[in-house]
């Protein structure tokens, strides 16, 4: 990939804003890895324009949510909002945009995955979120917040919350939670550890749902609870 060279028609499609600059989005694909990999091209990480887009994203969700839910308390807005930006809802969406496609990376980070690791995905929904607040304003941002994040609001809460709400639906059928460790890969400075949930029946014995992979235990976890819960056919509702 040559810097300033990507050609973006097909991206722009999908998230439905076709860009008068696109030097904004050479920017907001543009890792700081790369940037070091060729100092001497004096380039822009997309690290300012993430900046730019998680404010503009707390904006744009804080008065979206406050509109359309004038019944909750500042505490429950808080975590529903949290619940709806958090780093896996946001890497899927652009895991599932092809977002890692177009990343300036160096040598380095694509060797070890940083095309799709979910920490990075996570930055670039808020750095071409900054890029389009730059290149149109608030409006096609607002537009591009509320297609991806505001759409679908009980799955995405489903998520936030899954490890308790398959700890309590687990219990309520009179069985016990755990999670295996399956295995851990890649450098220390970068490992995925794939674990599964399992339950342990009445009587004692143990059945092997669904896995997640994810850069610490906390989140592969949290993704093996969700999967398991949209196996178990557990509907979560916005309350």
């Amino acid at each position: 990939m040559v810097y300033g060279r990507t050609d973006y028609s097909v991206l722009e499609d999908k998230i439905e804003y076709h860009f008068k600059n696109r030097e904004h989005l050479d920017v907001a694909f543009t890792h700081s890895s790369y940037v070091n990999e060729f100092r001497g091209k004096k380039l822009q990480s997309y690290e300012r324009y993430e900046f730019l887009g998680d404010a503009v994203l707390e904006f744009i969700m804080s008065s979206e949510l406050f509109r359309r839910y004038p019944e909750k308390s500042e505490g429950e807005l808080t975590k529903l909002r949290a619940s709806l930006v958090c780093e896996y809802t946001l890497s899927q969406i652009t895991g599932n945009l092809g977002f890692g496609d177009y990343l300036y990376l160096s040598h380095g980070e694509e060797l070890t995955g940083g095309r799709n690791r979910s920490s990075i995905l996570c930055d670039l929904f808020e750095s071409v979120l900054g890029a389009i607040y730059l290149d149109g304003g608030l409006k096609p941002a607002r537009d591009y917040v509320v297609k991806y994040l505001l759409t679908n609001i009980a799955e995405k809460i489903l998520f936030h919350d899954s490890k308790s709400i398959l700890q309590e639906y687990v219990q309520k059928n009179g069985c016990s939670l755990n999670y295996k460790e399956i295995s851990v890969s890649g450098p220390d400075h970068c490992k995925t550890y794939e674990i599964a949930a399992v339950i342990i029946n009445q009587d004692g014995t143990e059945t092997m749902y669904e896995s997640g992979i994810g850069n610490n235990k906390k989140n592969a976890e949290q993704i093996a609870a969700h999967k398991t819960l949209i196996k178990l056919g557990v509907v979560n509702h916005v309350s």
